[in-house]
């Protein structure tokens, strides 16, 4: 279902997107569908991706530099792979308005804040974000203005943060359809690990396997892929950058839950091995309960596919 665009008063005057990938262009389209800004600019190091950005009219002004994007914004959105967080904002700070407001969609946090707020000055207010949000498919025509619709946007801004500037956030993300909560950026990336970055590792690597079959046995286990091992084809198809930086900014975390997983895979290697129905029958009863939870929080519904006129 697509919400209906609010008419309210703009939360900023402009805003700049740095990256104009899914995420970026969802952002681009999100903000001008529900007027939460007056003017979006965006930028992004890909000259095919601006040109594109450019046919599509996602933004009023295009620059391939994010210092000359950021110069009259008034809040900054940083969209790009984790990995170039630290660079953008030591180039980007020089070139701020004073009060200005940082953000990001980054789904690591605790990398986030070490690789961009020392670089910030102290005359813009940083309060890192993250969309539980978006889809495999990347570029400026993977994104949707209702992708937010429904869907958490978590931030994590640290002890001291303008809390204006905390509010001011939300309101632009709540304007656009989020749910949006705050959290510890270490909590957060706990929490994410589990929930998301474990999931993509274990597609990644299940998917691996596949391809490392020979011949006839590769063929077959694509023609005759079941619905789990689409789910896990789909998920493999990420972005590799992306989850690259992804994987080695969360790595304690990703590491401590994958420790986990492994304990428990042996408990069920060990329970199939020994056929012991009950324990596979008791763990997947209980299993079963999550996702009777991610129904009732209404999470369980796919995200819109992007398009030219979403």
């Amino acid at each position: 279902m697509t919400a209906a665009a609010d008419t309210g008063a703009p939360i900023f005057e402009t805003l700049a997107v740095i990256g104009i990938g899914n995420l970026g262009s969802s952002v681009a389209r999100a903000v001008r569908k529900y007027g939460a800004v007056r003017r979006v600019i965006a930028a992004d190091l890909s000259e095919d991706a601006l040109a594109r950005a450019k046919e599509l009219k996602l933004a009023d002004a295009y620059f391939e530099a994010p210092s000359k994007a950021v110069a009259e914004a008034d809040i900054v959105v940083l969209c790009t792979p984790l990995g170039a967080f630290g660079a953008i904002a030591k180039a980007m700070a020089p070139h701020l308005k004073p009060g200005a407001v940082v953000t990001d969609v980054g789904s690591v946090k605790g990398a986030v804040i070490a690789a961009a707020a020392p670089h910030l000055p102290q005359t813009v207010s940083f309060v890192p974000g993250h969309p539980i949000a978006g889809t495999e498919k990347s570029g400026p025509d993977a994104g949707s203005s209702d992708l937010f619709v429904g869907r958490y946007w978590i931030l994590t801004p640290e002890d001291g943060t303008d809390r204006e500037a905390v509010a001011k956030v939300t309101a632009l993300w709540t304007r656009c359809g989020a749910l949006v909560e705050e959290m510890k950026a270490e909590y957060h990336d706990k929490v994410l690990a589990v929930t998301s970055h474990l999931p993509h590792l274990i597609a990644y690597t299940i998917v691996g396997t596949a391809i490392d079959m020979e011949g006839q046995e590769q063929q077959d286990v694509i023609r005759f892929s079941a619905g789990g091992f689409r789910d896990f084809t789909r998920i493999a198809g990420s972005s590799p950058i992306m989850w690259r930086d992804i994987f080695l900014n969360n790595r304690e975390a990703v590491l401590e839950m994958l420790q986990r997983f492994s304990e428990d895979l042996t408990y069920l290697q060990r329970a199939i091995r020994w056929g012991e129905g009950d324990k596979l029958q008791e763990l997947f009863t209980r299993t079963r309960e999550v996702r009777r939870g991610v129904i009732e929080a209404k999470q369980d519904k796919p995200f819109p596919e992007g398009g030219a006129g979403k």
